[in-house]
């Protein structure tokens, strides 16, 4: 996949959540993660409040929450309009930047929360992604994702891009970067795996 593969990819997803995001936000503003919220926060280490990093928080719904429960999150977004909902919303710093032309502080974050947004990346992207993030936590802190699982589908669902990942595969890419896997779930809670299409994954940066 070329660059300018990329490049396209990223602005065509871009404007799909730049035209519908008032409408994503009605849709998603009232779903329930907080399993996700306190799978990130139970396995990092140092005292609280956490500097946190909400990777793709969209209109800020998570940002909100991690602000009233006493931490101090920022929120990362590419579509200019989600990111200035998040503002709005949460009362958070927002720095808009796209996946492929991130610029993260190094060594700077307890935790990054990525809900429902890496899969949004191409593979041919991923492990870059997953570098940056890598490094933008401090040694031994905790990287959470969430992403729909599949088993290596990737492409196009109307306007927006898509890669679709089993657990194994996951895996590789994620301790390729270097990460410890913490634990793993599959979502919602309670139903047959068949009935759960969500791959939770806990992952820390190793103090060393």
């Amino acid at each position: 996949m070329s660059s300018e593969d990329l490049k396209n990819i990223t602005k065509l997803t871009l404007a799909h959540y730049e035209s519908s995001a008032e409408s994503f936000w009605q849709g998603t503003k009232d779903h329930d993660v907080s399993q996700n919220i306190a799978a990130l926060l139970h396995y990092i280490e140092v005292p609280a409040p956490f500097e946190l990093l909400d990777f793709g928080c969209g209109p800020g719904r998570d940002l909100k929450a991690f602000k009233a429960l006493g931490h101090s999150p920022i929120g990362l977004e590419g579509a200019a309009a989600l990111a200035a909902m998040a503002r709005a919303n949460s009362g958070c710093e927002v720095w808009e930047q796209n996946f492929l032309e991130l610029d993260l502080p190094k060594a700077r974050f307890d935790g990054v929360f990525a809900n429902a947004v890496l899969f949004h990346v191409p593979s041919a992207a991923l492990p870059s992604v997953l570098a940056q993030l890598f490094e933008t936590l401090k040694p031994g802190g905790v990287l959470f994702c969430s992403n729909p699982r599949g088993s290596g589908q990737e492409g196009w669902q109307g306007d927006r891009y898509g890669a679709y990942h089993d657990l194994e595969t996951w895996r590789r890419y994620l301790t390729q970067v270097g990460f410890a896997e913490l634990t793993h779930y599959y979502r919602p809670a309670g139903l047959p795996i068949e009935q759960q299409p969500w791959l939770a994954t806990v992952w820390r940066r190793p103090m060393k």
